[in-house]
């Protein structure tokens, strides 16, 4: 299970397209010093989705060389294609990464049918355990309780990290996933909802502020 503060990395660059690998090194090594639980890589905080997939890959080879297995290292796969989430997640796992996450497809708007779809055809191409990443003011889709329903029944889908800020959100997934996996890792992204998710029976917090403040 993933528990306690696992902040989502921001990207360092020197320049548009490069990455500034001595200030990655620094930050890995401030925040495991901080005494963090994880760390995730891509996601919404590192600005994934405007990295070029080359500049993705290097992140992800630095991250884990740098964390040197002293904390999981989680990476955000999140993309419009399917083909580059599956190779993303097949790079990460050469690299060292832990576990991988994805949020719903953006740009084209899913329905639960197809973002469901989109899991169940991206699962069997994952080499690592899959975290689900709830961010509808980004995807604009929310994973409904019926698919969550289903995602409880997939051994390899290890958690939720919920960033819709909707406590009722986060109490009903949380009912589902007591009742049935208790292994399962109920985590949320914005800060300020931390204490009351754990105080609820959350397991922790991806938590952007944790850049600053590990």
């Amino acid at each position: 299970m993933h528990k306690g503060i696992i902040p989502p990395l921001i990207t360092p660059l020197t320049a548009r397209d490069t990455l500034d690998i001595a200030g990655l090194e620094r930050l890995v090594n401030r925040l495991i010093d901080g005494g963090v639980a994880g760390i995730f890589a891509l996601g919404t905080t590192g600005e994934a989705p405007s990295l070029s997939h080359r500049l993705r890959r290097e992140v992800v080879e630095h991250t884990c060389r740098f964390a040197e297995g002293r904390v999981p290292v989680l990476i955000g796969i999140t993309d419009t294609s399917l083909v580059e989430s599956a190779q993303l997640a097949a790079a990460a796992a050469d690299l060292g990464a832990d576990a991988v996450v994805t949020s719903a497809p953006f740009y084209f708007p899913a329905g639960q049918p197809e973002l469901r779809e989109f899991i169940e055809e991206l699962l069997p191409e994952l080499p690592l355990p899959l975290m689900l990443y709830n961010m509808p003011s980004l995807t604009k889709v929310s994973f409904s309780r019926e698919v969550i329903d289903w995602a409880l029944d997939q051994e390899k889908i290890v958690g939720l990290k919920d960033s819709s800020g909707d406590l009722v959100y986060f109490r009903k997934m949380q009912y589902l996933a007591a009742a049935r996996r208790p292994d399962w890792s109920l985590l949320v992204g914005p800060e300020e909802l931390l204490g009351e998710t754990v105080l609820l029976g959350g397991h922790g917090g991806v938590n952007g502020g944790a850049n600053l403040h590990p």
